[in-house]
């Protein structure tokens, strides 16, 4: 029973902590409610994304197997080592699904829909003919968009009333897509051997550590313009803080070149100090700029010309 409940990974319900954000930001630009109204909702959409997010992991694990023998760590995972019945795997995903959705559906219909979706893209990214994961960059871009499904349903814990702004959504996308890429350039470096990694991802077959490091700079690009959109748009004292996301993009990305890198584990990210400090200061500077008015910033969202004469 332990190996069918290891490849749940219960252990990764922590990354769920991305619907965070789309409800704070929900409760920020729309009337649906103030926080403190809505736990039961939100502790219930919690659960329920951990259920789906169980059911996608089960089936990476199963479908996996015969690549991950060629990783140095996952090829001690229990599908890999044998002794695990495919039809108990086949049970265990479907009574995740149900479960998942039954709580979902009880938290509201977009909900329910975006909960769909994280379902139907955990079955694109590993299941054949599509399997998504294999390809070159797509594999990246695919697994990201679940970062975007999460702020979409902590939006949609708070209010069905609106949709978010798509420039947030982008940014949280180009984020997961960033987190995705560097990780993948840690997993690269730590083989060390690109025939090996080929065997154990077939997208890495393209890959080299020169375009990895590329990739994963373009999505932080990417991530950080549309996360600038949104914040001169909506509230532009948050432009202040931008010199601390900048600082936490970089330090992340460094942390890649690391030996054995936290990075290769996001579930462990929190034994960082350093990386939870800078993402401390992040969140207490936007906290702050939510209740303080800089006037003169106004200037910056807004086209003029400084006269020279």
């Amino acid at each position: 029973m332990k190996r069918y409940i290891k490849i749940a990974r219960p252990d990764h319900w922590i990354k769920n902590i991305f619907i965070l954000p789309g409800i704070v930001i929900a409760v920020l630009l729309t009337d649906g409610g103030s926080i403190g109204s809505l736990w039961g909702k939100i502790l219930l959409g919690f659960i329920s994304t951990c259920l789906i997010s169980s059911a996608n992991y089960v089936i990476n694990e199963w479908l996996d197997a015969e690549f991950d023998k060629y990783h140095p760590v996952k090829k001690s995972r229990p599908v890999v080592e044998g002794g695990m019945a495919g039809r108990w795997v086949v049970l265990e995903y479907l009574l995740f699904i149900v479960a998942g959705l039954a709580g979902a559906s009880a938290v509201g219909r977009y909900f329910l829909y975006t909960e769909i979706a994280l379902l139907i893209m955990g079955v694109l990214y590993n299941v054949k003919p599509f399997r998504t994961k294999d390809i070159v960059y797509v594999d990246v871009l695919s697994e990201s968009v679940n970062n975007m499904l999460r702020l979409l349903l902590g939006w949609f814990v708070i209010t069905g009333n609106y949709f978010p702004p798509v420039s947030i959504l982008a940014g949280y996308w180009m984020a997961g897509a960033f987190l995705m890429g560097t990780k993948r350039l840690a997993e690269y470096r730590m083989i060390g051997n690109p025939a090996l990694a080929g065997e154990y991802r077939r997208s890495f077959r393209q890959y080299s550590e020169q375009t990895l490091l590329g990739s994963s700079f373009f999505y932080a690009l990417c991530a950080t313009f549309c996360m600038g959109i949104f914040m001169i748009k909506y509230r532009v004292e948050y432009m202040v803080s931008m010199p601390v996301l900048f600082w936490l993009f970089v330090h992340y990305l460094m942390m890649s070149y690391k030996k054995d890198s936290a990075v290769q584990k996001p579930e462990k990210l929190y034994r960082e100090k350093k990386l939870l400090g800078i993402a401390a200061v992040f969140v207490l500077a936007l906290v702050l700029l939510t209740w303080i008015d800089i006037p003169w910033l106004e200037g910056f969202s807004e086209p003029y010309l400084i006269r020279m004469e």
